[in-house]
């Protein structure tokens, strides 16, 4: 596909990358000679400085023969005009937008976005899809991430397998016989910052971080067998009352009847809009580094801590302080520099969240064509998880999977045939309709596309 990309900051740097390897024409539009500079530098893609809102500069990016066009720019407002141009002017077929305002994404304005008004396909909420993130790591304690596929009945989980798991050190062969009921499968797992595969005679060793695809209504017994039997956090505090914040204490409050939420924003005017919107949970003004509002907001007691602050350095101080207080609770910080990973174990901090890469997993999923649906980025992209249907035309159809030859950076992790879940085994029969959920390496996401038969953007 040809593909033009308006911004060249983290997130476009992210996808555009992402998008080169697996074979597409990538242009990317900023007005930075700097980040452009970087990109041409770096990565096989055409990067051109300009203003994005400019006809000729969309012109001479080759919007007249764009199959897509992703506008991630840091102004709503840029973005949208963007998708404006490219669809009046230049018939662009599918139009993605990074929009955060949150003025633009509330419901009733929702008819603004159609063909005959402001012609966005696909509207990515960087701030919601980070609550939905963190949303999900509080929904499944013990795991580093939890996200849903198959319409919600498979699960993907990352889980460091720490020194008291009590099935490391076991080939995962002996796992199956020991756990004949269980339905998951373990595909992979990062090893000393390297991935590697897991085959039968493999065993998870301590200090791995290990993916794997496991069945919704199982989640729990699974993440027990692995040594994780945490329950979901009563008295959570979260540090940070912006739009992460307040989006995730409303799913919080949604869903949890039974929840102590506690936030601490240091904007007065911010706190009093919080306590407004909000039903249930207790909003303080004042700084997260407070130790007096610490204590006032019950740190000592609360169970899990998030820092989501616009601050990284704060983000990391205010969980260390949390861990150094009471009881052992959880705690999880927004971080938008990705070297700060390596302080992670160090500073004894459970999560470190990237935005961006949340973002990007967003909008890759929006990218692929035809029957693939959710999509879920790891490892800087690197690799993806994905799930895809199988069509009538798909070469797997009808076929046993030791006959399909997919190629070996390709993992099938598991199959929803209506509403069961299937572990697959080597003589497994795909037919028609099944949701198929599987680890790929970037590079074989052409080779993906074949398979499965998909279809047009």
């Amino acid at each position: 596909m040809n593909i033009i990309i308006c911004g060249a900051g983290k997130v476009g740097f992210s996808i555009s990358k992402q998008l080169s390897s697996q074979g597409h024409s990538v242009t990317v539009v900023d007005q930075s000679s700097e980040d452009i500079k970087k990109i041409n530098d770096t990565q096989d893609v055409k990067g051109i400085v300009g203003r994005a809102t400019l006809p000729n500069v969309l012109e001479n990016a080759g919007a007249e023969k764009a199959d897509m066009i992703i506008a991630v720019t840091k102004n709503d407002e840029t973005n949208m005009i963007v998708c404006q141009l490219a669809s009046s002017l230049f018939n662009v077929s599918k139009k993605i937008a990074r929009i955060r305002t949150k003025e633009f994404l509330d419901g009733k304005w929702g008819k603004l976005y159609n063909k005959s008004n402001i012609p966005i396909d696909v509207i990515i909420s960087p701030e919601i899809e980070v609550a939905k993130s963190l949303y999900r790591r509080l929904e499944a304690p013990g795991a580093l991430d939890n996200v849903p596929f198959g319409k919600n009945k498979v699960k993907m989980l990352e889980i460091s397998i720490e020194k008291n798991c009590p099935i490391k050190n076991i080939p995962l062969k002996k796992l199956t016989e020991k756990y004949p009921d269980f339905k998951a499968n373990i595909v992979g797992a990062l090893r000393k910052d390297k991935f590697i595969y897991l085959k039968k005679n493999d065993q998870m060793l301590e200090n791995d971080n290990v993916y794997l695809v496991v069945s919704s209504d199982q989640l729990n017994a699974i993440l027990k067998a692995f040594g994780h039997d945490e329950k979901i956090s009563k008295n959570v505090l979260i540090i940070g009352g912006g739009n992460i914040g307040l989006n995730l204490a409303k799913m919080l409050e949604k869903n949890f009847e039974d929840i102590r939420i506690k936030i601490i924003e240091k904007d007065k005017k911010r706190a009093e809009e919080l306590a407004n919107e909000l039903s249930s949970s207790i909003v303080l003004n004042g700084d997260g580094l407070d130790e007096e509002i610490l204590k006032e907001a019950n740190l000592e007691g609360s169970e899990t801590v998030l820092a989501l602050t616009n601050d990284d350095e704060n983000n990391m101080m205010a969980c260390v302080l949390a861990e150094k207080s009471g009881l052992k609770k959880r705690t999880i910080a927004i971080v938008n520099k990705s070297n700060y990973n390596l302080l992670q174990d160090s500073l004894n901090i459970d999560d470190l969240v990237d935005p961006r890469m949340t973002t990007v997993s967003r909008i890759m999923e929006h990218v692929h064509r035809g029957t693939i649906g959710t999509v879920y980025s790891v490892l800087d992209g690197e690799y993806e998880f994905i799930e895809a249907k199988i069509l009538e035309k798909s070469e797997l159809l009808n076929k046993q999977i030791r006959d399909s030859n997919l190629p070996e950076d390709i993992r099938i992790g598991a199959i929803v045939r209506k509403d069961k879940v299937i572990i697959p085994r080597s003589n497994f029969i795909f037919e028609k309709d099944d949701l198929v959920v599987f680890l790929a390496k970037r590079e074989q996401l052409k080779a993906v596309e074949s398979i499965f038969s998909l279809g047009s953007i």
